[in-house]
Order: C-alpha cells, then structure tokens, then sequence
C-alpha cells in the first residue's frame, strides 16, 4: 500500500539538481530526467514487443527502481556510479544494500514481492529489459548533455564527456530501437516533444518549490497509478495500460501549454474547443511521429485519458471500474483504469499545492487549490472503497 512518506520522497527528486558542476542554459532536475528516460523506454520498448524475453511490466519497474535508487544517490556522481559498478563487483553490492536501507521504510508497504523485485533489479544479470532501460537512461542524459555542450563546447571535461557518451551509445546499437532512434529524425523528432514538456512547469502563474513540470508531473501521475494497480491486483495488461496513460496523459500539453482548469472553466464550451484543438494538432504533429500499427494506443493514452475502457473484437469500450475489477480483470481485454489515473492526478495536484505551503509558500491560491481537490475528490467515486487510500493520503497530509 502507498503512504504518504513514499510520495514525498518521490518528489524529493524535483530539488535535485542534474549537471550542477557545469554550466546550464537551462535547469535540470533528476525527476524531469527520468520523466523523460521513462518515454524513450517506451519508444525503445514498443520496437522489442517481439523478442524473447521481452516483458512491458519488467520495463516499468526496472525504470521505477532505478529512480528510487537515484532518489537515495544524489550526491554521487553519476561518472562516479557508473565506475563503482563497471569495476568494482563487492563496493556496488555494498552500495546497493546501503541504498536498500534507506529506501526499506518508504516501500515496505508495497510488500515482500516489491521489495524482492527491487533488490533483483541491482543483482540479476541484464536482460533485454533492463538493457532497454539503461539505453533510455544514456539517451535522456545525452540530451541534457547536447544543451550544455552547446552552451559551453570549451567548457573543463566537454570533450571528453562527449566521447564517453558517443562510446556508450554505440554499446546499445544491438536494440533495435536505439539504432531506429540514430537512423531516423521522426524518432528522435518524437523524444524532443516529450523533451520540451521539461520546460513547461505546472501552476505558471503561482510561485511554488519545488517548481514540477508537466513532464514531472506525468511521471509521478504514472508511478502512482502503476503502485495503486498492484493494490488491485491488476493483471499485467492492466498495469501496463495504467502506468503509459499516466506517463502520456499530459502529452498534448506540448502543443497548448498547461491550461489552468478556471481558465477551462471560464467560459462555456472552451474546454471542449480547446480538447478538440489538442485532437487536430496531435493527429497532425504528434501521432505521426511513431508507426502507424502504434497509434491507436497512443492516442488511447492521450485522448479520453480518465475513461475506464477495455477492448473487446479490436473495439475500445467504456465501462464502469467495477466490471473491470470483477469481469475485465484478464490481460485478453487490455483494461485501462482511467478513474485511477484521475484519482492519482489528483492526488498528484494536491501534493504539489502541499508542499509548497510545507516549504513555507502561502497565498490564496495555493489555499483555495488544496480545498478544491479535496472537495472533489470528497464528492467524486474517488472516494469510494476501492480508492481509500488516496482519501486517506489526503486526510494525513491536511493533518501535517
């Protein structure tokens, strides 16, 4: 089961700051970073679907464990890191039983099996998941890299960082993915506009620490429906579709920035124009960036995102999240709980009205904001039985 200590250190990771020893044109932060690492894992992901091995929910998780290792890391050196486990076996099991320590009270209450799956993840031999993964991780940090270097070409260790980085890269050219994403500007084209939500930070209009991005923010929307999944014992199909329509929820958000909902709310019908908007400039923009045989299921994770919906005879459906549970709950059906990721947007929005009141920022808005989230979530079916928890994360952190 979340707690509300687990959510608070995940968005420890929006203060720690990436590439803080050279000089930024831009800022960088770990949450961002793995925000972003976690869309090309899917981009490089959906070119393996066939391989042996191949397995979507080792993927999540791989990625999951990997930012709470970060989480506990900060102050190492990713060069440093990367050392210690290409070359020293004993220091980085050391390493990682210490880091276990830290992160045991925050995930306990995910369960044994959780707890299990993350140890394995930093013992087992790599597989095509995990490869698929740390390939992500190399590109997303590449990246940031590609800013600086432009910033800074001169700058102490540029050059040799970017041969180091140009080593590693050509290391995973054995994925498919990877070699598709070098050969072709539309793959790399699709990486930007994910990139570019990094840059597009919730809540605009209103000064807050930690500053999230809508980037950010997906992540966590996704992290969150992921964990609360595995509370509902969803099968794998399930899990997956909840945790990509959280990472992707947000994605038309490249196109029109983050639209405050009283803005939406303002005047009659401009919320639907502006979705209707979102549709014509993802289908023209967006969408085509990926293979066609993929974008149905993107779009299912863009457009209707808060919809409960399964698939039966190729067809998309609507149903209630009770049937899911009770009849829908089989991988053959491909169900996507849309009320959960709603619940966890939610959830996700007040955490970061939260903290910034925690850390000392207090104004009307912020106010008003953490009272209209617990109003709806208090009159909505999210905070019927089956979503109990969220509702009790919210009564902890309001009693902080």
């Amino acid at each position: 089961m979340i707690n509300k200590y687990l959510l608070e250190r995940i968005y420890d990771s929006a203060y720690v700051q990436r590439w803080n020893d050279k000089y930024r044109p831009v800022e960088f932060n770990e949450l961002d970073k793995q925000a972003h690492k976690m869309t090309i894992a899917y981009l490089l992901g959906k070119f393996e679907e066939g391989t042996e091995g191949f397995n979507w929910v080792e993927v999540i998780e791989t990625g999951i464990f990997d930012f709470l290792q970060r989480l506990v890391l900060t102050d190492l050196k990713p060069q440093l890191l990367w050392k210690i486990k290409t070359e020293n076996h004993q220091k980085y099991e050391e390493l990682n039983e210490w880091v276990y320590a830290k992160l045991e009270p925050y995930i306990q209450s995910l369960g044994e099996d959780f707890c299990r799956r993350y140890k394995e993840r930093f013992t087992k031999p790599a597989n095509i998941n995990t490869r698929i993964v740390d390939a992500a991780h190399l590109y997303a940090s590449k990246w940031e890299f590609d800013f600086i270097e432009r910033a800074n070409p001169d700058g102490y260790e540029i050059a040799e960082i970017h041969k180091d980085y140009q080593r590693k890269i050509e290391n995973h050219y054995g994925l498919t993915g990877f070699k598709n994403i070098v050969l072709h500007e539309k793959f790399r084209n699709f990486i930007e506009f994910c990139g570019l939500l990094r840059f597009q930070y919730r809540w605009g209009h209103i000064y807050r620490i930690p500053r999230t991005s809508v980037l950010g923010h997906m992540l966590i929307v996704a992290i969150l429906s992921y964990l609360f999944s595995l509370d509902l014992n969803a099968c794998d199909k399930r899990k997956v579709n909840n945790f990509f329509t959280g990472l992707f929820h947000d994605l038309p958000e490249v196109l029109t920035r983050d639209v405050l909902n009283p803005i939406k709310q303002s005047i009659p019908g401009l919320d639907g124009l502006i979705k209707e908007y979102e549709h014509k400039e993802m289908e023209q923009k967006v969408y085509p960036l990926v293979p066609a045989e993929w974008r149905e299921e993107l779009k299912r994770f863009t457009m209707n995102e808060f919809e409960n919906n399964i698939i039966i005879n190729n067809q998309i459906k609507p149903v209630v999240f009770n049937d899911i549970c009770n009849k829908y709950n089989d991988d053959m059906y491909s169900a996507r709980d849309g009320e959960l990721v709603k619940a966890c947007d939610k959830l996700s929005a007040f955490l970061e009205a939260h903290l910034a009141v925690k850390n000392g920022i207090r104004n009307n808005d912020l106010a008003k904001a953490i009272t209209a989230i617990y109003s709806e979530v208090e009159v909505s079916m999210l905070s019927g039985p089956e979503f109990g928890n969220v509702k009790s994360i919210l009564n902890e952190l309001l009693e902080e």
